[in-house]
């Protein structure tokens, strides 16, 4: 009786809470807010002066007392209060698209293999920024969810979420993981990788958002169309500015260690994965979540290295945070794939 009331009354929010960009999902209003994970704070006075595209606008271009920062780093929370002010915000400018009196239902994304300590800092900052109650979901198993994967059925389905901080690998199958793994490699490494590259062979100081545009612009894994970019920095050796051209080869070299460091993280998991599973993903293949899986030509290096179709989610992007949504609209039928609740929790 309370949860009919409750659903009259409060929101369903899922937020798919990534290193780089933060996914808001409203119920009854599909995905209401793509931001980055980004907050400015005076220094002096410990004040919030922006959250997400305007945060992100000033990273590096921020005078002494102001500090642009990302309050996750590879998937977990570095500084708490950033993070309880952030989702604060993010719930609130929800709340506003659909005002209801009571205060609503949260359903979080967090990276596979979190710690207990983890867990409980999503956990604690969630209800510290005006959530009722608070839902922890695997990113991965939200991401295929959201897909449509039968994760019910008696069949192996292989997902790798390739978000800014940390790729979730996941074989699930009868409503759970199977077998899972995490690796450092992401968005974050790759535009690192460019960012070393630059400095090493054009010897030119770039910043992380200029990376940034240069992986999404001319990035990819597999040689292809010519493709090339301006690029300006600071000449390192005369401290002058200075513009050079940058091609796809250039990016390619950048981000070879990485990539190849990725490849060997999914055939390692492969190996340790159970036959009968196997079998299944090697019949209906992988599917490629997350902002990375838009890399131009990942997933055909993945099919040629480990002989099993690849494929990418439709709008990858987006797929953790419509996962949220399909799980908000029936949590009983879901509860299994939840990593808990309130109840549920290990104690502090």
């Amino acid at each position: 009786m309370f949860d009919k009331i409750y659903k009259l009354i409060s929101n369903d929010i899922g937020i798919d809470l990534g290193t780089s960009n933060t996914l808001v999902y409203l119920k009854g209003h599909g995905i209401v807010i793509n931001e980055p994970s980004v907050v400015a704070v005076n220094i002096k006075t410990n004040q919030i002066l922006a959250v997400g595209a305007k945060a992100k606008e000033m990273l590096g271009r921020t005078p002494g007392h102001i500090k642009a920062v990302r309050p996750l780093v590879d998937g977990v929370i570095s500084d708490f209060e950033v993070t309880e002010e952030m989702l604060s915000y993010l719930i609130n400018k929800a709340n506003k698209i659909s005002k209801k009196l009571a205060r609503p239902r949260v359903l979080v994304g967090v990276p596979t293999g979190t710690t207990n300590v983890e867990t409980r800092a999503v956990y604690d900052a969630a209800r510290s920024a005006g959530a009722r109650e608070v839902f922890l979901v695997e990113e991965p198993m939200a991401a295929a969810i959201g897909i449509r994967l039968p994760i019910k059925d008696p069949v192996g389905s292989m997902i790798i979420d390739i978000g800014g901080g940390t790729t979730d690998i996941a074989v699930i199958s009868l409503g759970g993981v199977v077998k899972s793994k995490n690796l450092k490699i992401a968005g974050d490494r790759l535009d690192n990788d460019i960012v070393t590259y630059m400095r090493d062979e054009f010897k030119i100081l770039i910043g992380e958002r200029t990376a940034e545009t240069i992986k999404i612009s001319i990035g990819s894994v597999l040689p292809g169309e010519y493709m090339e970019t301006e690029v300006h920095g600071r000449d390192l050796l005369t401290g002058l500015p200075r513009a050079v051209m940058v091609t796809d080869s250039d990016v390619r070299e950048a981000f070879s260690l990485s990539i190849k460091a990725l490849v060997e993280g999914i055939k390692d998991m492969l190996e340790t994965t159970p036959p009968e599973i196997l079998s299944d993903i090697m019949h209906r293949g992988i599917t490629l979540s997350g902002g990375g899986a838009l890399i131009h030509g990942l997933d055909q290096l993945l099919q040629r290295v480990l002989k099993i179709p690849v494929y990418v989610a439709e709008d990858p992007l987006s797929a953790v945070a419509r996962g949220t949504g399909v799980i908000l609209d029936d949590i009983p039928f879901y509860k299994e794939v939840l990593i808990g609740n309130q109840d549920e929790l290990p104690p502090r």
